[in-house]
């Protein structure tokens, strides 16, 4: 205890000194550095001279803090730029996506305007109002019926395809019955190789073609339309490409989009002119070139002339 108290009293005064030295020391070097002479300017530099550089491991923990205050800074701006502008790219994305539908709805409008694919061929279109797609039966709902002049069994196409045909008419709707539904048989032509072929809906995406000839004069890639065969469907109508499925069968790679079923065209279907009588359209060669008495009708011939009456 008594040593601990001796030590205790040498501590202070000691402490005081340094203490004293230290503010005389402080002072002095504010009276030097503010002492305007040539001599004191010399000394500070040479104190400056021979103190600064000696002092560059001291200031690297300060140089090292006020580098990563500023990397802080910038790594802020560059979060918040980053921010920005991945909020733009989802504006920019929303606005692409509002631009292609726009896009397709106005080529599939302006397609449905300007193809005729036969002059005698017209049609309507529609809107559709609602799909009413179930695993079991695929179809939609047109804004167009009875009052339009539909007809149950007309084709509709979306611009591009055939989309199906109408199964069911109203006043103000008609029901179109598409081609992937299980109930859809279409008889279809591969081109160029001109086979017949029966399209049947199976409830997926690519129908299948089913009573082909010679399937090996089909290829993948063929172009499949619309026979005319039945009176069910126009000639000459497209219906998409031949594909090949996993399990070897062929399949139809529809040309409609029929993810985007907005507007259809309602092919009017004008039934032809039956002949009754065809050897009617067909008469004798005129002029005659040399008329017999065979060709002459009997009721019309004059009779000869009698040779006795002519003499005097």
């Amino acid at each position: 205890m008594a040593r601990d108290r001796n030590d205790a009293a040498y501590a202070r005064p000691v402490r005081r000194l340094l203490l004293t030295v230290l503010i005389l020391c402080l002072v002095s070097l504010v009276l030097i550095w503010r002492i305007d002479n040539p001599r004191v300017e010399r000394m500070r530099a040479a104190i400056v001279d021979r103190v600064v550089p000696n002092m560059e491991w001291a200031m690297a923990p300060v140089a090292g803090m006020a580098r990563m205050l500023d990397d802080f800074q910038s790594y802020s701006r560059l979060y918040e730029q980053n921010d920005q502008l991945r909020r733009e790219l989802q504006q920019m994305r929303a606005w692409r996506e509002a631009a292609l539908q726009l896009e397709q709805e106005n080529a599939r409008l302006l397609d449905l305007n300007r193809v005729q694919l036969d002059p005698e061929l017209t049609f309507v279109t529609g809107i559709v109002l609602a799909d009413s797609g179930s695993p079991f039966r695929r179809s939609v709902l047109l804004n167009v019926g009875a009052r339009d002049g539909i007809l149950d069994g007309w084709a509709t196409m979306d611009g591009l395809g055939v989309v199906g045909r109408i199964a069911g008419v109203g006043a103000n709707t008609s029901r179109v019955l598409l081609l992937t539904d299980s109930n859809s048989r279409v008889p279809v032509t591969i081109q160029p190789s001109g086979q017949q072929a029966l399209l049947l809906g199976d409830n997926s995406v690519a129908p299948v073609l089913e009573f082909i000839e010679d399937a090996e004069d089909i290829s993948a890639g063929d172009r499949v339309v619309t026979s005319g065969d039945g009176g069910l469907f126009p000639a000459g109508l497209l219906v998409g490409q031949v594909g090949l499925s996993p399990d070897g069968r062929m399949r139809t790679r529809l040309a409609a989009d029929y993810a985007r079923l907005n507007f259809l065209r309602v092919m009017r279907s004008h039934p032809g002119t039956t002949l009754s009588d065809p050897g009617g359209l067909i008469g004798p060669p005129w002029p005659l070139s040399d008329p017999s008495a065979e060709d002459i009708p009997a009721d019309i011939q004059t009779p000869p002339l009698e040779t006795g009456a002519l003499d005097p």
